[in-house]
């Protein structure tokens, strides 16, 4: 990783950034993830991101190419913080860092609004279908851990016909997909979408469902939310695809959080199964 980061930062002189002077020095570590980690660097008084990837950061995302796309986009439509650089061979990927505002709460009338601008963008590359994300991951677990997979199967099986009809329940357009509390921020007064490594063309209620399940907004909370995105009142319809559209991405939830701990907690475990359930539950009483 300190070899990586070295690449990076003796990159500087190909960053898209007039004026740079000097090599950039780091000020510390962003955090990261399972798949990559982030470092705050600055040359002079400029600062940015630089994002490591790993090599197998996995085969679902749409890949560097579509996200710098998506980032050139979204910096145009005032959406995120403008892309620099980007090395695919090394898995290095720089953009402006933007500080967090000191009172940087989110309403869900802001999200619905951000999502609704999103979605408002010019369309890239078709993501994966979420049923076919899912059949990727269930074969990786019943490869992998054949107990576990014995013992999730009555609950897929239960899944499995509404995760069929998501394809088809709405519309498309440029989503971000992964628009969960780190993966925002509030900067200079305004909302900013970072991290757009999963975004690509794909189902708009898949996007909502995310946010609604992934900050567990109340009812309340998701009518703000849906109201701002829709421009209207909630339909009746808007809950039933949001709850559909839920379903897939706590299945998929469930199955990552399999896919990635080789022993996750029970508690965890149960609790993931348990808001699926609830889900399915939900769709098969009508």
């Amino acid at each position: 990783m300190r070899q990586r980061l070295k690449l990076a930062l003796d990159s500087w002189r190909n960053w898209e950034v007039g004026g740079l002077q000097q090599a950039p020095r780091v000020l510390g570590r962003l955090g990261g993830g399972l798949s990559h980690q982030s470092f705050l660097v600055s040359s002079g008084d400029r600062p940015f991101a630089v994002r490591l990837t790993d090599e197998d950061s996995g085969a679902d995302l749409p890949g560097p190419h579509v996200e710098w796309q998506a980032l050139r986009l979204a910096h145009e439509a005032g959406l995120a913080p403008a892309p620099r650089y980007l090395d695919t061979q090394a898995g290095i990927l720089v953009c402006d860092y933007l500080q967090p505002d000191s009172d940087g709460a989110v309403t869900p009338a802001a999200l619905g609004t951000l999502l609704r601008r999103i979605h408002q963008l010019p369309d890239l590359p078709a993501s994966l279908a979420v049923g076919e994300r899912c059949e990727r991951a269930t074969s990786a677990i019943r490869q992998g851990q054949a107990e576990t997979w014995r013992a999730l199967q009555p609950l897929a099986a239960r899944a499995a016909p509404f995760i069929a009809q998501l394809e088809t329940a709405g519309p498309q357009a440029t989503c971000h997909n992964d628009l969960l509390h780190a993966n925002r921020v509030v900067s200079g007064g305004r909302l900013w979408a970072i991290d757009w490594e999963y975004a690509a063309t794909g189902p708009v209620w898949f996007d909502l469902a995310a946010v609604c399940a992934g900050d567990e907004l109340d009812t309340s909370a998701r009518r703000a939310l849906l109201e701002n995105y829709l421009q209207a009142p909630v339909a009746d319809r808007d809950w039933q695809r949001l709850t559909l559209f839920e379903c897939g991405y706590r299945y998929l939830e469930l199955l990552w959080h399999l896919r990635t701990h080789s022993a996750p907690a029970a508690a965890s475990l149960a609790e993931k199964r348990e808001r699926l359930q609830h889900c399915i539950t939900l769709l098969e009483s009508g």
